[in-house]
């Protein structure tokens, strides 16, 4: 199958490029806070059908959620990916609009930009967790759509009728392994988050939803990685042929996802 050869840059503004990756992250934020807004403005999801936190909260954290995960995203990428670059030329830190970013490490930056601002608030850390978690999916899904544009982030050799010639790969067949991910990371586990919140009443246990969906990300991440190329300057770990970055990241959010899961209780129920 021909890859689409769809050019990575959408347009340009005069000297300046805009890239799909870049308004994948923009339009991911937007999206994610509307629905947030949704989610927020309606009490039925909620204990006592009162919501844990207000439409201006989530207005306000617009930009902690910006921060936390562009921050906490390039951060990630230079400590787990490519360190011995960045150390060598730190001028290439800046240039997010070239790609390298990392989801465990935006997940992180995102997570203390929660907890700080839920303290700031008096609203509940966990409850909003759980509303994050809902609505991040729309970014894993641009995201993982927009590597595969950049013809980045793909997969092992394969034979199967799907499989992409990316650019420079010719004539080797690969998996899609960025539409895999944008598939199970994205749309799959926000179809799981969306019932678990409007048909099952999730948010009335605070950490439910957000430990379902580490949990979803961990193993969805791990499968994926078994078909998908790990950075070159990274390779695989601990003298295996199988063994990547992306799986021991991602081995700590599936337990980590048990434990929120495990520790869930109503809300009503709780006392610290």
């Amino acid at each position: 199958m021909a890859f689409p050869d769809i050019d990575p840059i959408a347009f340009s503004v005069g000297p300046l490029d805009i890239r799909w990756y870049g308004i994948g992250y923009v339009v991911s934020i937007l999206l994610g806070w509307w629905y947030a807004r949704k989610i927020a403005s309606t009490p039925r999801l909620w204990a006592n059908d009162t919501p844990a936190m207000t439409n201006i909260d989530l207005d306000d954290f617009l930009l902690w959620a910006a921060i936390g995960i562009v921050v906490g995203g390039r951060i990630g990428f230079i400590l787990f990916y490519d360190l011995s670059l960045y150390l060598a030329e730190p001028s290439l830190i800046l240039e997010i609009w070239k790609g390298g970013m990392s989801f465990h490490g935006g997940i992180t930056g995102t997570t203390i930009a929660m907890i700080l601002f839920a303290r700031k608030r008096g609203i509940s850390a966990w409850s909003l967790f759980d509303v994050i978690a809902t609505v991040c999916v729309t970014g894993l899904f641009l995201v993982r759509i927009a590597n595969f544009i950049n013809g980045e982030l793909y997969g092992g050799l394969s034979d199967l009728p799907w499989a992409v010639v990316f650019p420079g790969q010719e004539p080797f067949a690969r998996h899609p392994s960025q539409l895999y991910e944008a598939g199970l990371e994205g749309l799959l586990t926000g179809i799981v988050l969306a019932v678990m919140v409007f048909r099952f009443g999730a948010l009335k246990r605070p950490g439910l939803v957000a430990g379902t969906f580490v949990m979803l990300y961990g193993l969805s991440r791990i499968l994926v990685e078994f078909v998908r190329v790990p950075d070159a300057q990274v390779g695989y770990l601990l003298g295996t042929s199988w063994i990547t970055m992306g799986m021991v990241l991602s081995v700590p959010m599936v337990l980590l996802g048990l434990w929120a899961i495990a520790r869930s209780k109503p809300a009503a129920a709780r006392t610290a």
